[in-house]
């Protein structure tokens, strides 16, 4: 079993050192390496060749956003998990739209961090759809309007089957449950939503959930 590569990045000595200790002793995590802020990322990652991050949002010199942002234009982009001590924050959100694969809780049980780097090392994202609901919630200010319209231009790509896979998607539903709820296999499900990942140009399913909200198709189809 090959073990997971995992890069840890904050800026707090002591919360690297709990991670360090709490992650390490799992059979399957590797931790190759250690930031104490963004700028340090991209370095790292060349030379460590991680399959995950652990990324602080907050940092003093490159936030996290700034350095998921970078990461997330490589080809041979690791995966990306926000940390952060807020449940519903507007940098969370960004980080998500720039390709980050979900976020933890600082305060998040030990063994459920571990969970999530497992998830996402195996390609699953790791927001619940309790977690999505929520943070979309909070997304507000003045461009909403122009990120609606800008998301329904993009969404515009898509024939109607794959806006209803996206939709399903939006609603947090698992492979499965969207293929029984538009009668089709698994396996189709799967294949509609790497077209739709391509044809977006997105990197994850927590991107179609957040393009789908955005361009207001939650809404549309509330009472479905």
């Amino acid at each position: 079993m090959t073990a997971i590569r995992l890069l840890l990045v904050d800026d707090d000595p002591l919360v690297r050192a709990g991670l360090s200790f709490m992650m390490g002793g799992a059979d399957d995590v590797e931790i190759v390496g250690e930031a104490a802020d963004g700028g340090e990322v991209e370095a790292l990652v060349d030379r460590t060749r991680p399959d995950v991050v652990l990324m602080d949002i907050r940092m003093p010199t490159v936030d996290g956003l700034a350095a998921t942002e970078t990461l997330r234009r490589r080809e041979d982009a690791p995966q990306v998990v926000v940390l952060t001590t807020f449940h519903a924050d507007e940098q969370v959100l960004r980080a998500l739209r720039a390709g980050a694969a979900g976020f933890v809780l600082k305060d998040t049980p030990p063994a459920e961090i571990l969970a999530a780097v497992r998830r996402v090392a195996a390609g699953d994202p790791v927001l619940s759809p309790t977690v999505t609901r929520r943070l979309m919630e909070h997304v507000a200010g003045t461009a909403a309007d122009t990120r609606r319209t800008r998301a329904r231009e993009r969404i515009a790509a898509l024939n109607d089957r794959e806006r209803e896979v996206a939709v399903a998607v939006g609603r947090g539903l698992a492979n499965a449950e969207i293929a029984a709820r538009l009668f089709m296999s698994v396996a189709t499900v799967k294949t509609h939503v790497s077209r739709i990942l391509a044809k977006l140009d997105l990197n994850n399913r927590v991107q179609i959930a957040l393009l789908a909200h955005d361009a207001g198709l939650l809404e549309d189809t509330e009472g479905g």
